[in-house]
Order: structure tokens, then C-alpha cells, then sequence
């Protein structure tokens, strides 16, 4: 296996106001990654304003101070670069990969936005924006096959009150009902820059970029007093498993069994998420092997197994599998629970172990081998775990997980009395 340590430069400093700055300095193309990382993700929304976060995903190309809507996007592509952003439960980042010599204009844009958005934040664009969530939930989760099985997972893995029960999409209800003033206000509460971590990764120094940073972000004032979000770590257990059956216009039977492990970061999940890749990616797992070419229970293209990395809470390890033609769901989802009950009792072989950590290792290098894959990974650690070097430590856990520690896993928490399944059938053809 090749070495799991981060073999390019780090170098982070804090600005007075609380950002934290993170820079790798890589020479191979004249290119560089700027990745902005918020600590705020929907676990953060307080009740009655579930989809802020992500709703914000949105607001934040839509204008600021100094920079008109759209032009954001319009000034990183027309000088050559790429842009987007991305929410989940956790957090929420924008990040752009631009020709070096545009550095300067990529972090003057993240600043103004970062800044300036509030005073630029009008009724007709907060509206405008609420339309195009309403059209994404509705392309993304209602209109589409299977399309909501998150919004139902969620909520069976996760009590009510609990920061993960409901998904980063939100309630149309909530962003309908919250007024402008109510929006002003969770940006002011969160998009602060002691709540952010600024990395670069590319073609460029630490002392420029450390420069850069104090004249465009330096000046934008710290919150100081940033609500902290709701304890997610412990949830009880009921004891029972949680079933939920739906009927909807989906052109086969599908079951997602899921369990919640460990939190992400942690060696417990490690040991989750090497057990996911043995039982679940590829032709060579054991949902494979066993339902999809030895009892043909399941159609080939459509099983597989995978964590889900959420890192305040016991995250889900999710298997699922799609009926061929003639099988019953019931029958499908006692064959995907057997195969996730063995991992308790059949031990997993040195062969089934190598391939696994073989998978994940080139997942990884594939993801450090882009300075805009390095940013994202060096943010991710700094915000959630405080160490950007600690990036490492992922190839490195998933290479030292052993064939007893899988087990010890499925037997102390993918069990039947703590599954969740969840089954979609189709409507009847008249």
C-alpha cells in the first residue's frame, strides 16, 4: 500500500477576527483551489427554519455589496476557472479552481460575498431563490424514482429533536413562513469568519495567501457569539426495528436497510466504512456475490452498500439492493439482511480485506491527487477536527482495520433489533 501520510506542505494561520487560514502549496500546474468551509449545515437550523443552510447555498451567487447577481460565476468562468457549492448536515462550502494568476480575484469575490451579502439581500431575490429550492426538491426528490428515500431514512434513523432528523432540503413550510429580517439574521449568525476556514491549495505561497486574506477578509468583523449546534452523539435506542413500507410510481421493488455506527472521523467509522466496502462495492462484495449473481434476487447495476459521513452523530451505514423482475420485497430484504447479519458470524478473508482497503486507498489518492479534491479534505478536517494534517489519518484508519474489528462491529451495532428498512414497491398496473 503506498504511504497514507499528506505528502505536500501545510501552513494555516488565524486572522484577528477568528478565520482560519490553511494553505498547501503544490507547483505542478500553474492552478489553484480555493475552498471555503461554513460550520453551519442543516444540524445547526433551529426548529422552524429547517433549509436555511441550504437555501443560502443559493443566495450566496446571487449578489453582494460589490458584486452584481450572477457576475460571481460570470468573472470565475470568464477567466478560465470553475466554481460551485455544496450543503449537507454538517456544513456548507463554495470553492472555485482558477488559472493562478486569479487567485486575488477568487478570494476578493468569497470575501465581498462573505461581507456584503446581507445589505444586498432583497425581497425579489429571496424569493426568486425560494422557487428554485421548491423546483430542486421537487427534480431531485419527489419527481424521481426512489428520489425521497433520504427524506424517509432520516427520519427513522433519527428522533424528532434530533440535529440529523431532518434533511438539508428543509421544509417548504419553514422557508415559506420566515420573513427577510429572519434570513438577514442567520447569515449575520453564521456566515462570520470566525466560523469559516479559507484553504488554498496550488500554485502559490503561504505568505501571499496569508496576505491576501488579511486585505480581503480582515476587515469583515467576527460574531463572537456563535450558537453551537444541538447534541447529536447519543441517540436511544427503541429497542425494536423501525419499518416503514411505501407504494409509490417506481419501476421496481427496492429495500435500503440501514443502522447507525459511529461518527465520522472516528475508528469506529473506519471500521464502518471498510465493512461497507466489503459488503457493498462492487462485484466483488457480498451483496453481489450473494444476491445479485448467486440467487439472483437483485438486479446487478442496482446493490451496494456505503457510509454516509456525517461526523456529529452515530452515521448510517446504508445497504440497499433493487428486485429483478418476479421477486418479492420481502423476499429482497431478507436476503439483504442476511447478508449484513453475516458479517457478524462469517469472517471477512484476507482477500475480501484487500480488496476493500485496495478501493478505498484509490479513492483516496484519487481525491489528493486535484488541488481542488486536497482543499476540500484539508478544509473538512480543519473545521470539523481542528488539524488539516489529520487528513492523513483517513487512508491510514481504513489501512489498519482488521477482519475481528468488522465483526465486533456488526455484532454491536448492525443488528436486527436497531435496523432500520425501508421498502418502496410499485403501484399496481391497472
Amino acid at each position: 500500500m503506498p504511504d497514507s501520510g499528506y505528502p505536500w506542505p501545510i501552513e494555516t494561520t488565524r486572522l484577528d477576527n477568528g478565520l482560519r487560514v490553511v494553505v498547501s502549496e503544490d507547483r505542478t500546474a500553474p492552478a489553484v483551489a480555493v475552498n471555503l468551509w461554513y460550520d453551519v449545515g442543516s444540524r445547526h437550523e433551529p426548529a422552524g427554519q429547517t433549509g436555511f443552510a441550504h437555501l443560502f447555498e443559493h443566495l450566496m451567487f446571487e449578489g453582494s455589496v460589490n458584486v452584481a447577481k450572477t457576475e460571481h460565476m460570470k468573472l470565475i468562468q470568464g477567466s478560465g476557472g470553475s466554481l460551485n457549492a455544496t450543503t449537507n448536515p454538517d456544513r456548507t462550502n463554495y470553492f472555485e479552481t482558477v488559472p493562478a494568476e486569479h487567485l486575488e480575484l477568487a478570494l476578493w469575490l468569497e470575501a465581498d460575498r462573505m461581507g456584503g451579502l446581507v445589505p444586498a439581500l432583497t425581497q425579489e431575490t429571496l424569493d426568486n431563490q425560494r422557487d428554485v429550492v421548491k423546483n430542486e426538491r421537487r427534480q431531485r426528490y419527489e419527481n424521481v424514482p426512489y428520489g425521497d428515500a433520504w427524506l424517509r431514512l432520516l427520519p427513522l434513523l433519527y428522533p424528532p429533536g434530533h440535529p440529523y432528523h431532518h434533511a438539508t432540503i428543509g421544509s417548504m413550510a419553514d422557508l415559506n413562513a420566515a420573513d427577510l429580517a429572519t434570513f438577514q439574521a442567520f447569515h449575520r449568525t453564521y456566515y462570520a469568519p470566525d466560523n469559516a476556514v479559507l484553504t488554498v491549495v496550488g500554485d502559490t505561497t503561504a505568505t501571499e495567501v496569508f496576505a491576501l486574506a488579511r486585505r480581503y477578509f480582515g476587515a469583515i468583523p467576527a460574531r463572537g457569539d456563535i450558537p453551537a449546534a444541538p447534541d447529536g452523539h447519543t441517540v436511544t435506542s427503541t429497542g425494536r426495528p423501525a419499518v416503514e413500507t411505501v407504494t409509490a410510481e417506481v419501476p421496481a421493488a427496492r429495500v435500503y436497510v440501514a443502522h447507525r455506527t459511529h461518527p465520522f472521523g472516528s475508528p469506529g467509522y473506519d471500521v464502518a466504512t471498510v465493512a461497507a466496502t466489503v459488503l457493498g462495492s462492487g462485484r466483488g462484495s457480498r451483496l453481489y456475490q450473494r444476491l445479485a449473481d448467486g440467487e439472483r434476487l437483485a438486479q446487478p447495476d442496482l446493490v451496494g452498500a456505503y457510509g454516509v459521513d456525517l461526523a456529529h452523530a452515530p452515521a448510517p451505514l446504508i445497504a440497499t439492493a433493487t428486485a429483478r423482475p418476479g421477486v418479492s420485497a420481502e423476499r429482497l430484504a431478507a436476503g439483504v439482511a442476511e447478508v449484513v447479519d453475516e458479517l457478524a458470524t462469517v469472517p471477512v478473508t484476507s482477500a475480501e480485506l484487500d480488496r476493500a482497503k485496495a478501493l478505498l486507498s484509490t479513492a483516496w489518492w484519487r481525491q489528493m491527487a486535484t488541488v481542488d479534491g486536497r482543499a476540500d479534505a484539508l478544509g473538512r478536517y480543519a473545521t470539523q477536527f481542528g488539524d488539516p494534517a489529520k487528513t492523513a489519518d483517513r487512508l491510514s484508519g481504513w489501512l489498519s482495520v482488521t477482519a475481528g474489528q468488522i465483526a465486533e462491529l456488526a455484532a454491536d451495532v448492525l443488528t436486527p433489533a436497531d435496523r432500520v428498512t425501508l421498502t418502496y414497491l410499485p403501484e399496481e398496473t391497472p
